[in-house]
């Protein structure tokens, strides 16, 4: 199937997913820019589900970027064990927290340069930041469904995140971002299943090019 106007088929996209989930929204827990940091962080190759369970417990005892310096490493990666790749994260956590404190006054910048500087954070962790957290949509949200889910409807032939995420940039207003990120990302947990995918339930199935339907 040749899509010839791609921008018109993004917002029947968003139309259609929009009537189905009308109140999608990010559905990881936070109370503040250094929660949802952490959170993302721990999140990649990890079902949210398993990360709200993790962090009820972690942001009781780390509240503060000075929180996680002071805490020996190998008891942050057993406090995130969970979550998978725990080395790694916990380096991360602690690497950024440090810059936080001595770059930033402990508190999270606001900017895509600032953030994506920080030990960790690409794009799509910034930009879950940036959207959620500092009311800005400065781009599409480039998770593994994203990426799947993006190439199953024929709006790019992108592997890369980040080429990805300016291909999708162009094809709508910035105001929807945000809204297109968090449709997606539902429509990957519930209906479009990498591995069974359910399109004869799905709102897309007469639109989409990989319809099995």
């Amino acid at each position: 199937m040749e899509i010839k106007d791609k921008k018109k088929y993004i917002q029947e996209i968003i139309k259609r997913l929009s009537n189905l989930y009308p109140d999608a929204k990010i559905t990881l827990d936070f109370t503040n820019p250094f929660e949802l940091l952490v959170a993302t962080i721990l999140a990649a190759q990890c079902t949210d589900k398993r990360v709200n369970i993790v962090t009820e417990k972690l942001f009781k005892k780390y509240k503060t970027p000075e929180d996680y310096i002071k805490t020996p490493l190998e008891e942050i990666e057993q406090d995130i064990r969970s979550t998978g790749f725990y080395r790694n994260k916990a380096k991360h956590i602690k690497e950024l927290s440090i810059k936080l404190v001595k770059d930033y006054g402990s508190k999270v910048p606001d900017s895509m340069k600032e953030l994506t500087q920080l030990p960790g954070v690409g794009r799509k962790t910034a930009n879950v930041v940036i959207s959620n957290c500092f009311g800005r949509n400065e781009g599409v949200i480039v998770d593994t469904h994203m990426t799947r889910i993006a190439n199953l409807l024929g709006l790019t032939c992108k592997k890369d995140a980040v080429k990805i995420e300016q291909e999708l940039n162009k094809l709508m207003s910035p105001k929807d971002y945000l809204h297109f990120s968090n449709l997606i990302i539902a429509l990957g947990r519930n209906i479009c299943i990498a591995r069974r995918p359910k399109c004869e339930i799905c709102p897309l199935n007469n639109i989409c090019p990989s319809s099995r339907i």
